[in-house]
């Protein structure tokens, strides 16, 4: 028997023959050099050639298992979220259900808030709130939406969140044909959130597509049982004699977390459903373009037919003559989809967006990092409980409420208009792209405070002002005239700046930072070259308010002054705002001035507001980050030294997104105005302190075309990462590069450093690529199938797994055909379609990448499989020795025993068939393991018929070697024919395998068992992946057992029904190529093979390596109709099948 063993700087092959004796005779073991191994496990019939060609596979192996090893240690660091606890008193009342409902294993829940003890009929009977159902994720709890529910009773009692002074961008109605100044917010909440919740028992939606499609006919069945239990609650008090009031709730909104918002649109649009109960739907976390993992058939099948259904539903059906027949069936729903950023690890933002299944004017995604009052990115369960996304989400559901009626707004735009006012953060999207706010080209026309064109100038009003806000009336004479770049205010010394825009004009740019959080500054005045005296403040024709274009941006608290009259540090800036050339043109004087905070009895003082402004030159500040130069960082960070009256924004862009390649930027402070004295060095970390109690901590605004905008406040060293998706088939050419933009305080020098880091870069790679992974490990094997195939096609030695790989990642001709060939193609396919054409350098780098980490991940798979078979040549041997020990023993006796009835029994004849038959035996099982229980259970058999070849063709081979090598080449037919027909024991140990050559020579007869193992093990590796990607479903299956199993999706089994005929009816290395009847069109199993891969392959880069399945039982059906052909033409006597020139090699 043959084992081995990998080691670190050698392979050890350890070699045992069938009587427990050595062959050398001294020591039952035998070393073999290393080339002897290479002729078994790792050459087969193919020599490699040279150091170069062995060293390729190490270092394949080395590059993914470092990629591996650097991306896990790069995940599983803390994540400091900066998330509030969310408390609360959670009480949970199960709804009735009705004694012959269908899904008894499910049910559903109302959350009450509070600690004491209450009657849950009596509560049931007052129900006459805003119904919202909570639709728990994978593996999530219904017991989930007591945060939710927690904080929208607050919210009702307290009442609507403060206004802010400041008007949101008026970019943020753009494409949704929707004047948000027409939105008007309530002032108070007339009807509470009823909160309901689902229990769909923990089960693992994310990972079956039966278990999808079940929970979203419950949540169907809840929506009606929801809407009827208001109605039996009303009746009830109507019954009592209880006033009733009010309508009855027609529809309910869906919250669904992760998959459960997946599922709350599958119920959508489930055909049951009635007509418009559900009107709003809002998911967090969920992935709605693909699933988080598209392993299964059916899970791709189920999400591509449910998007189908909603792009169906916003469509317009008209007549032939072009009218409109009737309005899209989903015209009255909305969707808002909330991303939780770049630590969500298990959910994209690509996969997030609603684009291409929800048009614009319905729905639309947006980021926690880029929400109003959140700015924080969060873990994926963290965005259930995070304090600041759920009091943001509840009154932004209270706000939904018509005040009138009690009821939801049935308006489309009005309850679009509400979500994007109380959700987006009012930062143009084009921010920091376009390097300035989005004002209009020409001065003489701002928006007013409605956000209306306004064609004439008029005096600002101050009703936009917070009410606290006192202003001096005082003139002029106290103002200050500003004549340096540079400005600062202070809204404790009351007097207004004044910059003369005509003699600062080579600059270009006024950027101004305010830097406290506490006052809104709202006094930001244009004056015209003839308009400056005081007599002009109020003339409506020279002047112009512009304080409403001021933008916040998130801050942390001030610091607290310790003791009266000593200084803290710097607050970090919360609003900036920006002036372009084309906003100041036909206007001389600028004045600045910031509105104090008068202190309120009982509360402690305000920190004093101040503004910090320069006139400057955008591309002074500009950086440009090269993908060599992000390399290169890995090795050397980049260091950027910003000098005294340096630019106040730094704009940096990144050729390489950095969501792909994260970056450690950190700013250190190097002076302040600070003179160090002659006599004593105040330090480092002294000057270092001194600079933060007068210069605002730097900010940090980073943009993705993806996943928008990301924000880093009190920026010292910080890890810059945005949640895109680059390098992707259907990434845009936006997405392969991110811009930051760094606001640094000019009265301070810093030293920044700037390197990439390369744990986070790895984690990135695995979390981005894992589907592509995934998909390209199938065309690994499928290629090195067809290498294996073609070597028999030509005659030649089959070579092993490992050598077919290296042999496909030789340069330049296979690597070109098999590698960059479905590259070019996927890139020729955007070109003539209308889909967007992907960053080609960037795509074929990291797809490359990708195909290179799949051949590591499956050389591994080879390495581990090898391993299994020295484990179980060890057991053999052990197994044979004590069999032989205890022949002479009376337990022997019996167990002969034992065997002579189990013989007795064999010889039946039905018996006899099957015995002789094993594939029709594993045929049979295994698919009806496939069909009626689990496919992963099918794909087990299958797995379990290649090992057991595989075992005995490696055996056989072993001990033809042995002996020929031992001189003994005239007995070793007979000995391995009684070997296999040596009665019992022989059946009991060794597997009855029909070999493909007749041992006519010891030399041929070894070479054609180590074809045959080299064969079974390629295809042993293709099925164990396949079956690897049922394994998630499955353990979703076995947490289901005893709760009522439905049959396996029907495409499920049909696609595994066609993997296990592919590898049964291509078992033997004579069937490796098919020859229909066609005449001068021979149909191979190489070119099969190779056609597979390139298919798994763009299955890959589509990420959707579950298509990779069609691939495998195409091939399977195919191979099942040659041998039906072959068949038929045998009993015909005529035959298409062509054998080898030579089956034995001498």
């Amino acid at each position: 028997m043959i084992f081995f063993c990998m080691l670190p700087l050698s392979v050890l092959l350890i070699v045992w023959d069938g009587h427990s004796r050595c062959l050398d005779g001294s020591s039952g073991l035998q070393l073999v050099n290393v080339k002897m191994i290479l002729s078994t496990g790792f050459k087969g019939g193919a020599d490699m050639k040279g150091h170069k060609t062995k060293c390729r596979a190490v270092i394949v192996v080395v590059i993914s298992i470092w990629i591996g090893l650097a991306g896990l240690f790069g995940l599983l660091k803390p994540i400091s979220n900066g998330c509030v606890m969310t408390y609360m008193y959670p009480t949970y009342i199960p709804i009735p259900m009705p004694e012959n409902a269908s899904f008894a294993k499910y049910g559903l829940y109302l959350y009450h808030e509070g600690w004491r003890k209450i009657d849950y009929d009596a509560h049931l009977k007052r129900l006459n709130g805003i119904p919202v159902l909570f639709i728990p994720g994978n593996g999530g709890s219904y017991k989930q939406v007591r945060s939710l529910g927690a904080e929208s009773d607050r919210a009702y009692q307290a009442g609507p969140l403060e206004s802010d002074s400041y008007q949101a961008s008026s970019s943020l109605g753009e494409g949704l044909d929707i004047d948000l100044t027409d939105i008007l917010l309530p002032s108070r909440y007339t009807s509470m959130l009823d909160w309901f919740a689902v229990d769909l028992e923990g089960e693992h939606s994310a990972m079956d597509g039966r278990i999808l499609q079940e929970h979203s006919e419950y949540v169907v069945y809840a929506i009606h049982r929801i809407l009827d239990q208001y109605k039996e609650s009303r009746d009830a008090r109507a019954k009592e004699g209880a006033f009733v009031s009010g309508i009855l709730p027609k529809s309910v909104i869906l919250v669904g977390h992760s998959m459960g918002g997946f599922v709350a649109r599958a119920a959508v649009v489930h055909p049951h459903l009635r007509k418009f109960a559900v009107e709003t739907v809002l998911t967090l976390s969920t992935p709605h373009q693909s699933p988080p993992v598209p392993l299964q058939p059916s899970l791709g099948h189920y999400y591509a037919l449910v998007n189908q259904e909603w792009r169906k539903g916003y469509e317009v059906q008209t007549s032939r003559a072009g009218h409109s027949m009737s309005d899209p069936s989903l015209s009255h729903v909305i969707i808002v989809s909330i991303s939780g950023g770049y630590n969500d690890y298990q959910v994209r933002t690509k996969s997030e967006s609603l684009d291409g299944i929800v048009p614009p004017t319905h729905g639309f995604m947006i980021s926690s990092t880029g929400m109003r009052n959140v700015w924080l990115s969060m873990e994926h369960q963290v965005i259930l409980w995070c304090n600041q996304i759920v009091v943001q989400v509840s009154h932004t559901l209270l706000s939904l409420v018509d005040t009138t009626t009690g009821q939801p707004f049935s308006d489309v735009r009005q309850r679009l208009g509400i979500f994007t006012k109380m959700l987006h953060s009012g930062i143009p999207q084009n921010f920091i792209s376009s390097r300035r706010l989005q004002l209009p080209q020409k001065s003489d026309h701002f928006p007013d405070q409605k956000g209306k064109v306004d064609s004439g100038l008029r005096v600002p009003s101050l009703s936009g002002c917070p009410s606290d806000s006192q202003w001096s009336e005082d003139g002029l004479e106290r103002d200050l005239y500003i004549q340096t770049n540079t400005v600062t205010v202070l809204a404790m010394d009351g007097r207004r700046r004044w910059l003369d825009i005509q003699k600062l004009v080579g600059k270009i740019t006024l950027f101004l930072s305010r830097i406290s959080h506490l006052v809104l500054a709202c006094d930001f005045i244009f004056w015209r070259e003839k308009g400056t005296s005081a007599s002009e403040f109020s003339s409506d024709k020279h002047v112009v308010e512009v304080t409403s274009k001021m933008v916040h941006i998130p801050s942390g608290p001030a610091p607290r002054q310790i003791e009266p009259g000593g200084q803290t540090e710097q607050a970090p800036p919360s609003a900036i705002f920006w002036l372009g050339p084309q906003d100041m043109h036909g206007f001389r004087f600028l004045t600045i001035s910031v509105a104090p905070r008068p202190t309120v009895s009982g509360r402690p003082p305000p920190a004093a507001s101040m503004g910090v402004g320069q006139f400057f030159n955008p591309k002074d500040g500009e950086q440009v980050f090269s993908p060599y130069r992000l390399i290169h960082s890995v090795y050397s960070e980049k260091v950027v030294n910003l000098k005294e009256d340096h630019p106040l924004t730094l704009n940096l862009t990144f050729s390489v997104s950095l969501g792909l390649l994260p970056v450690s930027l950190s700013l250190e402070s190097t002076g302040c105005g600070i003179k160090k004295s002659e006599f004593e060095d105040p330090g480092d970390l002294e000057i270092s302190r001194l600079c933060r109690l007068r210069c605002f901590p730097p900010v940090a605004l980073a943009w993705d075309a993806t996943s928008g905008l990301h924000v880093f406040p009190n920026l010292y060293s910080e890890t810059i990462v945005v949640d895109s998706s680059p390098a992707l088939w259907t990434s845009s050419q936006e997405s392969d590069t991110t811009s930051v933009f760094l606001l640094v305080d000019p009265h301070c020098s810093y030293r920044s450093t700037i390197r990439v880091s390369l744990t986070a870069a790895a984690g990135r790679f695995l979390l981005l690529y894992f589907s592509q992974i995934s998909g390209l490990c199938f065309a690994v094997v499928f290629f090195a199938l067809m290498r294996q195939a073609y070597a028999w096609e030509l005659d030649n030695p089959i070579p092993s797994l490992l050598s077919a790989m290296e042999s496909n990642l030789r340069m330049p001709k296979p690597f070109v055909l098999l590698v960059t060939f479905p590259i070019l193609f996927a890139v020729l396919f955007s070109c003539l379609s209308s889909e967007p054409l992907p960053p080609i350098i960037s795509f074929s780098i990291v797809s490359i990448l990708c195909y290179v980490f799949a051949n590591g991940v499956v050389v591994v798979l080879i390495l581990l499989s090898l391993l299994v078979f020295y484990a179980a040549g060890t057991a053999h041997v052990f197994i044979r020795k004590r069999w032989q020990v205890w022949e002479g023993n009376f337990c022997f006796s019996c167990i002969r025993w034992f065997i002579n009835m189990s013989s007795s029994f064999a010889s039946n004849k039905v018996v006899r068939i099957l015995w002789v038959n094993p594939v029709l035996i594993t045929s049979l099982v295994a698919i009806a393991l496939v069909c009626l229980v689990h496919p992963a259970l099918g794909l087990f058999v299958l797995l379990l018929s290649h090992a057991l070849c595989c075992h005995s063709a490696l055996f056989s081979h072993v001990h033809t070697k042995e002996f020929y090598e031992s001189g003994n080449d005239g007995e070793t037919g007979s000995m391995l024919y009684n070997n296999k027909h040596n009665g019992d024991i022989g059946k009991l140990f060794l597997v009855n395998e029909i070999y493909t050559a007749s041992p006519q020579s010891t030399r041929s007869y070894s070479d054609t068992q180590l074809d045959v193992f080299h064969h079974r093990h390629g295809l042993l590796l293709l099925h164990l992946v396949a079956m690897l990607m049922f394994v998630p479903s499955l353990v979703g299956w076995l947490q289901r057992t005893g709760n009522g199993q439905r049959f396996p999706w029907f495409w499920d089994s049909v696609l595994c029904t066609g993997v296990i005929l592919h590898g049964l009816c291509d078992s033997k290395p004579e069937f490796n190529f098919f020859l229909f009847p066609i005449p001068g069109i021979p149909l191979r199993l190489s070119l099969a093979y190779l056609l597979g891969g390139y298919f798994a392959y763009l299955s890959a880069l589509a990420s959707a390596p579950y298509r990779a399945f069609y691939a495998m039982a195409a091939i399977g059906v195919v191979s099942l109709a040659f041998r039906i052909i072959q068949t038929r033409n045998r009993n015909k006597g005529e035959t298409y099948h062509r054998s080898r020139k030579h089956s034995h090699r001498h």
